[in-house]
């Protein structure tokens, strides 16, 4: 079964992905995991599922990266290094994403909302995103933050928790900043810090 969202998210690695990347692993695994969910119900499917689960606990405990098989994930998706990676399984992430090691994706508490990742988001190691937050596309989010609240297209946040520290060009000669502030103090996050 031809998957062209693996096909893009190789583009992404060297050659013989495979073989010199761990992260390569967990990855092919997911998009295992979603092309066999896609086919009809019979036989192979049930053995196949019965594989992706057994090879899903020895690659997670192997490079300890967990991205379930029920997130939704765009095509191009690159994970430097490994380890230490988890994703919350309602997540939702972009095309052409990027993911280093340390990072979770996931709530800030049990059955709470979990982000949306735009396309083109780059995740710095040990980045945390937590929360029903959304990601615009082409954000930054600088090593070791914690991100709790939106981040608009193409702006950059690091900090803990993290702050918006530059923003696209277009969205500072658009609004100057007025209308993603207005927009994340109506946020849950921002009114729960309120209470």
């Amino acid at each position: 079964m031809s998957d062209p969202d693996w096909q893009a998210d190789l583009q992404r690695y060297p050659r013989r992905a495979l073989w010199r990347e761990q992260s390569a692993w967990a990855v092919w695994l997911y998009r295992f995991g979603r092309r066999n969910d896609r086919r009809k119900s019979g036989p192979i499917r049930w053995i196949a599922n019965r594989f992706y689960w057994l090879m899903y606990r020895f690659i997670e405990t192997l490079t300890g990266i967990s991205i379930p098989k029920t997130v939704e994930v765009g095509p191009g998706l690159r994970i430097f290094h490994f380890g230490n990676i988890f994703v919350h399984k309602d997540v939702k992430i972009g095309a052409r994403c990027t993911l280093r090691q340390g990072v979770t994706i996931g709530n800030r508490h049990e059955d709470g909302p979990v982000p949306v990742l735009g396309n083109d988001v780059d995740l710095g190691a040990y980045a945390q995103v937590l929360g029903g937050i959304r990601i615009g596309d082409g954000a930054k989010i600088g090593a070791m933050s914690v991100l709790l609240r939106d981040v608009p297209p193409g702006a950059t946040a690091v900090g803990i928790p993290a702050r918006i520290v530059s923003k696209s060009p277009a969205d500072e000669t658009a609004t100057n900043g007025q209308e993603f502030a207005a927009h994340s103090a109506r946020t849950p996050v921002a009114e729960n810090a309120a209470r």
